[in-house]
């Protein structure tokens, strides 16, 4: 049992505050576990807690919009029963430790979330923002960023159709890389991530679970200073390759009646994408973590739960279509496992070998997430 000091507070990003509202959801010391799935909720990453404030003041309502804010992407009626789905994300502090493969998992996680939806993604585009042009570090940067959004996306066939850059000094301690994916989906044929049928199963499917990536969303949160080269590690490594045979699967399992809701495991991972499949339906989640497919051994329910592994995604399909669905993903050679159900009790709960490492109610963690009001200039 680890216990809950100070410093591992600060070290998880929380503040004072952030973790006495923990106590008050759970009414008890969290475990390790729940420490790190606050944690991750709670970044700026995940949960916008800096900018929900200005992100309430945009127009997002219209007769043609068929989905605003809180799914993985907005849907868009072009008529003849037809949509586009978009999503535009920035991955700037992990492009500007790792600038190819910051850049390129930017791109997957967009593309994820596009597909996700149902939609088949056509288009690329994106929008930069370096630091001076003669800083020292800007030719690196632009490289590796250029690089690998090219990579990424040419190997999943989807073009960059078009993008903007500009150089300025005040980006020299972080870069800006706005990513944007564009799909095409039929308007009957939307897919939503609210797990909300009990009984259903919860099902892991793509790449295997390894430790990159881990406190990513922690990470990319945070502030920098000169010197981040030991934030390597939490910089996520993509597999477009595999992301294109998810793609493909996912596209034609989706022609069945199999899915009830479909979340991708972006920032972090599988605790993000149970936690608000759980919250938005309004039901609980339990997990089984040695159910989860992993490429290596002896991954804490921590490990598990945090890593930023690529190319993975959280579905609850119908019990009766287990079969047919795993047949599909096996054809395309991805992993698919049961790994959980949905239950009634509104809480996540994380087992192992029928040990409980956490258990928190759901709705609190995606839902109740700290606002703040920051100074701005």
């Amino acid at each position: 049992m680890t216990t809950i000091t100070a410093k591992l507070i600060k070290d998880h990003n929380l503040t004072e505050q952030e973790y006495a509202k923990i106590l008050q959801i759970l009414g008890r010391e969290p475990s390790i576990t729940e420490l790190g799935i606050f944690s991750a909720m709670w970044s700026e990453h995940c949960s916008y807690k800096s900018t929900k404030k200005w992100l309430k003041t945009m127009h997002t309502t219209a007769p043609w919009v068929i989905c605003g804010p809180g799914e993985n992407a907005g849907v868009i009626d072009i008529g003849d029963g037809q949509a586009i789905v978009f999503k535009m994300e920035s991955h700037n502090h992990p492009s500007f430790i790792e600038p190819f493969q910051g850049a390129a998992t930017g791109v997957g996680g967009i593309l994820r979330d596009v597909f996700t939806m149902g939609a088949r993604p056509i288009a690329n585009l994106n929008a930069l923002r370096f630091g001076d042009i003669n800083h020292p570090k800007t030719k690196q940067l632009v490289n590796g960023v250029v690089s690998g959004i090219g990579f990424y996306g040419n190997c999943v066939g989807v073009p960059t159709v078009g993008g903007e850059i500009t150089f300025d000094a005040s980006y020299n301690g972080n870069i800006i890389v706005n990513a944007m994916t564009i799909g095409l989906a039929d308007t009957n044929k939307i897919f939503y991530s609210a797990a909300s049928q009990v009984g259903a199963s919860v099902v892991y499917v793509g790449s295997k679970t390894g430790r990159d990536g881990i406190n990513g969303a922690v990470m990319a949160s945070d502030e920098f200073s000169d010197n981040n080269e030991d934030k390597r590690p939490t910089v996520q490594v993509g597999d477009p390759f595999t992301e294109k045979l998810l793609l493909e699967a996912c596209l034609e399992l989706m022609q069945s009646d199999c899915i009830l809701s479909i979340q991708d495991m972006g920032a972090a991972g599988l605790t993000s994408s149970s936690f608000e499949m759980s919250g938005k339906g309004g039901t609980g989640i339990e997990l089984h973590l040695e159910k989860v497919p992993q490429r290596e051994s002896n991954m804490t329910p921590y490990e598990i739960m945090l890593s930023e592994s690529q190319e993975r995604m959280l579905m609850i399909i119908k019990p009766e279509q287990q079969n047919f669905a795993k047949a599909i993903f096996d054809k395309w050679q991805l992993d698919f496992a049961v790994i959980g159900e949905v239950t009634n009790t509104g809480r996540v709960v994380v087992k192992m070998h029928n040990q409980v490492y956490a258990d928190i109610p759901s709705a609190p963690l995606s839902q109740e997430s700290p606002e703040y009001d920051r100074p701005w200039v």
